[in-house]
């Protein structure tokens, strides 16, 4: 759910590309383009409403919340979720600081937000970066250029301090965008990256591997709580994990690759009849992605066997058959993961229920692959353990 000097849309190379899947960015790794587009076109329909988007920023203005700890090391940071296509979290960046909506996003490296010499007209609609009113800042001319499935921005490579709840990284390499294409009225200004270092597009370290090299945090762990139809009550966890927000133990799976938050699935069943990954297959666990892709032919059947029919861009249901459709299982370690009709149809605006599952991950032709975004995280708590690389699990509270 960014590269520089590449362009957006281009799978060239299968190492420069991104492609941007509901809501957030995808990094790419080993030669491999990471996603099919989506996120941005999901949430553009979403958006249609303008007044949609008007009431929520104005009802939830930037306020840095900086919930302090026991542990100075560890910050809770308060997200937003809007209409649970996004989820949104303040940071602050520059002295004195000036406040930022990003999407903490599992699926890509770099962090972004658009400069105040942006031209274009998404930019009119975001806060931007005024450079000159910060005292830490500082310039380079390094240009950079990232391409989506739905969009591109160009700009050029920052540094400056950066605070996200009470944490501090200082010096840190960011991106400041100059042309913004695709990202017309979407909910949040810019994107931070929670992926491994060897995805950043900008060629710079990520944000939170600098604030584990400059002692913020004491681990380098990291964790979501997504809510659910709630605005409030979502939490990025940084540096810890509280358990107060889920059930039971959590489930440790070990990354399939190192370098990625990627993991093996062992397959994906409905009434007890293999739907997919019949074979073993890898799964992107992705914040900044919404929905749940699949492999298009795959994708087809599940929508068939659930009765969604096509409409426009979307699949839908008639809402009075959620409460009997199946679950959707997917078994990852050994462990069946639930996932009911009520998590996987969502309601839009206009009272239509349609499906989550979307398709487009043939791109990766290596082995079969899904994506895990929010849709599948609301249910299930999620840790992200760089020391150990590894992803924990278990029943959101």
């Amino acid at each position: 759910m960014l590269g520089t000097q590449t362009s957006l849309s281009t799978w060239s190379q299968e190492r420069n590309m991104k492609w941007l899947v509901l809501l957030g960015l995808v990094a790419l790794s080993e030669c491999i383009v990471e996603i099919p587009l989506m996120k941005v076109n999901v949430m553009q329909e979403t958006l249609n409403e303008k007044s949609l988007l008007n009431n929520f920023l104005k009802q939830y203005a930037y306020r840095l919340a900086q919930n302090s700890t026991r542990n100075s090391k560890m910050a809770f940071v308060p997200m937003r979720n809007f209409l649970d296509t996004a989820y949104v979290g303040n940071i602050a960046i520059g002295t004195p600081p000036q406040q930022f909506r990003v999407v903490f996003d599992t699926g890509s490296s770099d962090l972004w937000v658009p400069s105040n010499f942006c031209t274009s007209p998404a930019c009119y609609s975001h806060i931007t970066f005024k450079y000159w009113e910060s005292s830490t800042y500082r310039h380079t001319t390094k240009p950079f250029e990232i391409a989506y499935g739905s969009g591109r921005i160009k700009g050029h490579l920052a540094y400056d301090t950066i605070q996200i709840g009470n944490l501090v990284s200082t010096d840190q390499p960011f991106g400041l965008s100059l042309e913004e294409y695709g990202f017309n009225g979407l909910p949040f200004d810019g994107i931070l990256g929670l992926n491994y270092p060897n995805n950043s597009i900008l060629g710079a370290i990520p944000i939170f591997d600098n604030l584990k090299k400059q002692g913020a945090i004491s681990e380098p762990i990291f964790a979501f709580y997504l809510s659910k139809g709630t605005v409030n009550g979502s939490v990025l966890m940084l540096g810890g994990v509280d358990k107060a927000y889920y059930k039971g133990q959590l489930n440790w799976i070990p990354l399939s690759r190192v370098g990625d938050w990627r993991i093996n699935l062992d397959h994906i069943s409905m009434k007890g009849k293999l739907i997919g990954c019949s074979g073993g297959c890898e799964a992107l666990v992705d914040t900044g992605t919404s929905l749940i892709n699949g492999p298009t032919r795959l994708v087809t059947n599940i929508q068939r066997l659930i009765g969604a029919m096509p409409l426009g861009p979307k699949h839908y249901v008639s809402c009075s058959t959620i409460n009997i459709l199946p679950s959707i299982i997917f078994t990852i370690n050994g462990i069946n993961y639930t996932l009911p009709a009520q998590a996987y149809i969502l309601k839009n605006s206009q009272g239509g229920c349609f499906s989550t599952f979307k398709g487009g991950t043939e791109v990766f032709k290596h082995r079969e692959t899904w994506v895990l975004g929010d849709i599948f995280l609301r249910l299930y708590f999620s840790v992200y353990d760089r020391g150990n690389n590894r992803i924990g699990l278990a029943q959101a509270a």
